[in-house]
């Protein structure tokens, strides 16, 4: 109920909050999409979540595969308007053919570690053991991010690994793990975080030797440049790093 005397106030008040509404309500509803490495799927999708709240109206599509099958979906014309990738060597790729625009900004850093399924059957206790011919390992192809991770850390420790199966996403290794397929397998610390009791995981020192870096970068052909430039801030910002650290990544 308005009261005598505040009337001046009140009409401001209402003015500013129906334009507010109106605003919102007239706004166009946009679908920004963003292409995201395999280990971001569930820092990105609480993401996601929390960008829409912040932006009525925007509705975030998410498609996560490696990062290495991503560079092949844009550069084969697949409509993204973010770009987000589990190491810089692939995100250089699609700079380097101009398909990203201006400079990518890295938003985070994670290493490799050793997942097993729950009991360690097979008694893993270190990368060397990976080597054993009696245990069966799976890792990320080499193309992959987390493949290249691996070769870095082999040729870092001259352990050469005999691997029953090379991955492309880093997920498709731990389902591997966690469903008892194979006796371990080399994914990333966020990834054991988020598997929860599913599989077991066994820090090794020798993983310092491999960190990948996270960009994150708008492609040239979006249609919604300016918004994908948001959700870019939104995910190197205060929201961003708290989501991201909770998960287990390190920062920049």
């Amino acid at each position: 109920m308005c009261r005598p005397g505040r009337g001046r106030g009140s009409a401001s008040a209402s003015a500013a909050a129906s334009a507010s509404s109106t605003t919102a309500a007239s706004r166009v509803p946009e679908t920004l999409t963003v292409f995201a490495a395999a280990s971001l799927k569930k820092t990105f999708t609480e993401l996601a979540t929390e960008f829409e709240a912040a932006n009525p109206g925007v509705t975030v599509a998410l498609n996560f595969a490696g990062s290495a099958d991503l560079v092949t979906q844009i550069t084969e014309g697949a409509p993204a308007d973010v770009f987000a990738a589990a190491d810089t060597k692939n995100m250089a790729k699609l700079t380097g053919a101009g398909l990203v625009t201006g400079a990518p900004a890295v938003f985070a850093t994670n290493t490799l570690e050793i997942a097993v399924p729950p009991g360690n059957p097979a008694g893993v206790k270190s990368f060397a053991d990976l080597a054993d011919p009696a245990t069966k390992v799976v890792i990320c192809a080499a193309q992959v991010p987390c493949g290249a991770a691996t070769a870095a850390i082999e040729k870092a420790t001259g352990v050469t690994l005999a691997p029953v199966s090379e991955e492309n996403a880093v997920t498709d290794v731990l389902g591997k793990v966690s469903s008892g397929e194979a006796d371990a397998g080399l994914v990333y610390v966020t990834d054991v975080a988020g598997a929860g009791t599913s599989v077991l995981g066994i820090p090794f020192a020798e993983s310092g030797t491999a960190v990948n870096s996270y960009p994150i970068g708008v492609v040239a052909a979006s249609k919604h440049a300016e918004l994908g430039t948001l959700f870019a801030g939104f995910v190197t910002g205060p929201t961003g790093r708290k989501v991201l650290a909770a998960a287990g990544f390190g920062t920049p």
